[in-house]
């Protein structure tokens, strides 16, 4: 009888840390999906209200460079500027902002990163879409050089690139660049000069719009957004809720 009232607790235990789970994942990536901040550069904490509710916003790939499977059931996509200091953080490469935001909170790490390294073990697909704001004057053209040198195969070597660059992103130090990676200057130039990818840019930012994005940087995890430079523990809970959902399909 001793055995059986064990094992009869033990099950009980499980059934209310299974429901406990649930309850705070849901919990979570409900309260994730409302986040959103009204002005430019979004930073982490100063977030407010989505019109979406909790709603998944549909929102695609279209044909913007990714890491990671084709066809991963987790899919991330950002929205970027590459003059955007905050991105910058996101992304690993403002030192001034990450130093701040370690001061507020020491175990804050920089998502896109962590994102990456999970695209490039499978787990994801990584998606990144430009969002030039208006108010960074080099964000459109440098949105646009990204885009030329996605035609030659180096996007993610340019993106790096202009992200270490922050502070220096002219017409001139985009071609600079370009010669550095070892892409056909003649063709690029072409292609920056001519202001070839402009529709293309143009598109994700309407696109990025109409899900909702008025400030950078906004990530969306199958839909559910995240705004601003928030840490990798803010994404890492949701990844892996969406992965065990995937598994029971």
């Amino acid at each position: 009888m001793e055995k059986q009232n064990l094992i009869l607790g033990l099950m009980i235990i499980v059934l209310m840390l299974t429901a406990w789970n649930t309850f705070y994942f849901n919990g979570r990536i409900a309260d994730l999906s409302k986040r959103i901040d009204g002005i430019t550069d979004v930073s982490p904490g100063n977030s407010g209200g989505n019109s979406g509710g909790e709603a998944e916003i549909k929102l695609t790939a279209d044909d913007d460079p990714y890491l990671g499977p084709k066809d991963a059931k987790v899919v991330v996509i950002e929205f970027s500027d590459f003059e955007c200091p905050y991105c910058g953080a996101a992304d690993g490469t403002h030192a001034g902002l990450i130093a701040q935001f370690k001061q507020r909170d020491p175990s804050w790490e920089a998502s896109v990163p962590k994102l990456r390294e999970l695209a490039k073990a499978g787990k994801i697909k990584f998606v990144y879409r430009d969002f030039p704001l208006s108010g960074h004057k080099n964000a459109l053209k440098s949105a646009e050089a990204s885009e030329c040198a996605d035609e030659q195969g180096k996007y993610w070597e340019y993106h790096d690139k202009l992200f270490e660059n922050q502070a220096a992103l002219s017409v001139d130090n985009l071609k600079q660049y370009a010669k550095d990676l070892g892409l056909d200057t003649a063709k690029f130039n072409e292609c920056l000069d001519s202001g070839k990818m402009k529709a293309e840019v143009m598109k994700d930012m309407d696109d990025g719009e109409k899900a909702g994005v008025s400030g950078t940087p906004a990530f969306f995890i199958n839909g559910k957004l995240i705004s601003g430079a928030a840490p990798f523990s803010d994404f890492e809970p949701i990844i892996l809720y969406l992965e065990n959902l995937t598994k029971l399909d």
